[in-house]
Parts: C-alpha cells; sequence; structure tokens
C-alpha cells in the first residue's frame, strides 16, 4: 500500500494575501487623505479666521491710539463736507437736522494696503479696518475690508466702495445679508465719524455687474436697483451665497452725517 503524500496549495492563500495588503493600504490611505482634508478644513473655517481677527483687532487698536493721541494722520486725509445735492431716492432728512452734505472733492488715495480707516456696522457686529486696494493677500485675506482704486473717499462726492470675504480670513462680512434699510454704517477715519444709512440691498448680481460701484450707483444686471443723482453714496459688496464666489451681493447707503474729530 503506497503512502499518500499530502500537497498544500498555497496559491489561494497567496491571493487573499494580497488582496488583504492591498484593502489595508486603501484604508491607511483614505484615513490619511481624510485626516488631510479635515486639517485643511480646520485651517480655513477656523484658523484663517483667528489670525485676521487678531491682526484687523490690533490694526483698530493702532489707528484708533493714534487718532486719540493727535498723531498725523496717514495719507487720505481730506477736507471738510463741502456743498452737494442732498438726498435722493427716498432719502429722509435726520431728526433734529439738515441732511448731511457731501465733500466737494475727494481726498488723496492712500498707498496701497494700507489701513487708514475703521468701518462699523453696528447691526452685524463688525468692527473691521478699511485698507487700500481689493487684493487678498494684501488686504482682504488679512481681516481688512479693502477699497476699491478710483472710488469716493470717506465723506466725499461719489461713491466710497468697500469690499470684504464672507467665509474665512476674518470675514468680516459674512452677515453682511442681515442688513435692511435704515440701518447705519459707520466709518471712522483720523478727521471724522462719517454714518451712512442703507437705502437699497441687492441680493444677487454678476461679478461682471461692475456699474454698481459707479459714482451713480446701478445695477446694469438689474435695472430696477438704482439710484438717479449724484450724492455721497457707500457701497459694501461681497460674494454670495456662502462658501462660493458665484455671485455679489451689494448694499447701498447714503451719507447722514458728519461728525469731526
Amino acid at each position: 500500500m503506497r503512502e499518500r503524500i499530502p500537497v498544500v496549495v498555497q496559491g489561494r492563500r497567496t491571493r487573499r494575501s494580497s488582496v488583504a495588503r492591498a484593502l489595508w493600504t486603501g484604508a491607511e490611505l483614505a484615513v490619511t487623505l481624510g485626516v488631510v482634508l479635515l486639517l485643511l478644513v480646520v485651517h480655513q473655517l477656523w484658523w484663517t479666521n483667528r489670525q485676521a481677527w487678531d491682526e484687523a483687532r490690533d490694526r483698530v487698536t493702532q489707528l484708533e491710539r493714534q487718532w486719540d493721541t493727535g498723531r498725523p494722520p496717514g495719507p487720505g486725509r481730506g477736507g471738510a463736507p463741502g456743498s452737494g445735492d442732498g438726498p435722493v431716492d427716498g432719502a429722509r432728512t435726520p431728526p433734529g437736522g439738515a441732511p448731511a452734505r457731501p465733500a466737494a472733492r475727494t481726498p488723496a488715495a492712500p498707498p496701497p494696503g494700507l489701513a487708514y480707516a475703521v468701518l462699523r456696522i453696528p447691526r452685524i457686529g463688525v468692527t473691521a479696518p478699511v485698507a487700500q486696494g481689493i487684493g487678498k493677500a494684501a488686504v482682504l485675506d488679512r481681516g481688512y475690508v479693502g477699497h476699491y482704486p478710483r472710488t469716493a473717499q470717506p465723506g466725499a462726492t461719489g461713491n466710497v466702495a468697500l469690499a470684504g470675504h464672507r467665509n474665512t480670513h476674518g470675514e468680516p462680512f459674512r452677515h453682511l445679508d442681515r442688513l435692511r434699510p435704515g440701518d447705519t454704517v459707520r466709518i471712522d477715519t483720523a478727521d471724522a465719524r462719517y454714518t451712512y444709512v442703507v437705502r437699497q440691498i441687492l441680493p444677487r448680481t454678476t461679478p461682471g455687474d461692475g456699474t454698481v460701484i459707479a459714482d451713480v450707483p446701478h445695477s446694469t444686471t438689474h435695472p430696477a436697483y438704482r439710484f438717479t443723482a449724484p450724492d455721497a453714496y457707500l457701497t459694501l459688496t461681497t460674494c454670495t451665497p456662502e462658501f462660493t464666489s458665484t455671485y455679489r451681493m451689494v448694499v447701498w447707503a447714503v451719507l447722514r452725517s458728519t461728525q469731526s474729530r
């Protein structure tokens, strides 16, 4: 009687081991990728805000200290308000006095990137420095509000056009959609405090709708939103919907009062 020799088949086991290693490697890569993505989200939604809030708060403090101690203000200092055409499109005379008169000329623009004013929006709790320019690295990503080049300076006839992030990097305009007609928006400079009153809100328009920051602002895309006469305007712009840059939201205000320092 012949003795049978057992035969061990290893091919199937080897294949199973290879599949297991591949699955394990894929799982490790998926977990690593998930951790990296989570860290990126935390960086964008939390860390960039923390950095921008700290820098913006420090810059506001520096500006106010300079103004309070009587140091010479930075570039952009202008003269006293002069003549103007008065309120338009339903603007009302403030209680106890005549409507504010905008300045007759626009002060010189400050150097790019310089924070020279402070924007305050009480309804949504915004206090942010205003810097010249709308570049991301130099202005917006620092938590600042950016002043569009070639638009009017605060208090002057024309249109003071400002831009700010709605999400990340300080997101000063996160809740801009909560503003309503009649709300106040203030801009403090070395010379004066300018108080504007919200008149119109354009919830959504295209990024190419450039006439929203014209001297007499209006929307080419949505013609029903417009002003028709010269005055001292303030325009606030930001991206919409949140976490996208598909469209722009626009808030328009008109100068109501000027308080000299």
